[in-house]
């Protein structure tokens, strides 16, 4: 299938790279299920992508919840008859706190929707892919540069992104029988209202804060399509993309 048309599955659809990647997929006629939990900026993000020439279901969802989880993946089947690419993007961090401090439900809360929320989605969209008429699909994780150098006192948001690595992994080894591919783009500093303050000022590793560089939210949201509209023998397995100046590469 080309890349118009498809039907695509955003979690965390309301804001930030989530909602600029589902009105990238909707330049492209893309049929898109859009959930996350809360419905009002669900909504406002639907009317952006149906003006964009997309088809679009919203559907309020908890990730972490099992029973939500399955009715979002069975009103994707109901509305559209199969899912070609689910972008596994709902995360959320904690406060700022050392890890021998962090509160159990702050830990609870973070691991819950990052982590077994996308395991929960993966799972339900494997078994769609692998059933329907013609086989596969792509499954795409927002893993970000946490996923490989922490930040200080954001260890349950690192913890999570490292454990999004071995899903994506696992995913791609037990998928692949099934035409299904699974890849990973590790963001670093994309500018949206969430990560504003890094562009303001952030603790960096020697205990100095200083603001950091960003980038444009649309490079992501560009790289995540560029990602789905790949035949289905080739896949992105890992890509970083970051703001060039960012503080990453190197010591310190």
């Amino acid at each position: 299938m080309t890349g118009n048309g498809k039907v695509v599955v955003i979690t965390g659809a309301g804001t930030g790279i989530g909602r600029a990647t589902a009105v990238a997929f909707a330049r492209r006629n893309a049929r898109l299920v859009l959930c996350g939990r809360r419905r009002p900026p669900l909504e406002e993000a639907a009317r952006e992508c149906e003006a964009a020439g997309g088809t679009v279901l919203v559907i309020e969802t908890d990730v972490s919840d099992p029973v939500a989880v399955k009715a979002l993946f069975e009103a994707t089947k109901k509305r559209f008859d199969r899912l070609d690419v689910l972008f596994n993007n709902a995360g959320i961090g904690a406060r700022r706190s050392a890890l021998e401090d962090v509160p159990f439900k702050d830990w609870s809360s973070v691991v819950a929707t990052n982590l077994t929320g996308a395991f929960l989605c993966t799972q339900e969209a494997i078994k769609m892919m692998k059933s329907q008429d013609p086989r596969g699909g792509r499954i795409i994780n927002n893993g970000s540069v946490s996923a490989f150098v922490p930040r200080p006192y954001s260890s349950p948001y690192t913890i999570t992104k490292h454990a999004m690595t071995g899903l994506t992994k696992a995913t791609a080894l037990e998928g692949r029988k099934y035409d299904i591919a699974c890849g990973q783009v590790d963001v670093g500093n994309a500018l949206t209202d969430l990560s504003a303050q890094i562009a303001a000022g952030v603790v960096q590793a020697n205990g100095s804060v200083a603001a950091e560089p960003m980038m444009d939210v649309q490079h992501v949201a560009d790289a995540v399509v560029s990602m789905a509209e790949l035949p289905l023998d080739t896949n992105i397995l890992s890509m970083t993309l970051m703001a060039t100046n960012m503080p990453y590469v190197g010591r310190g």
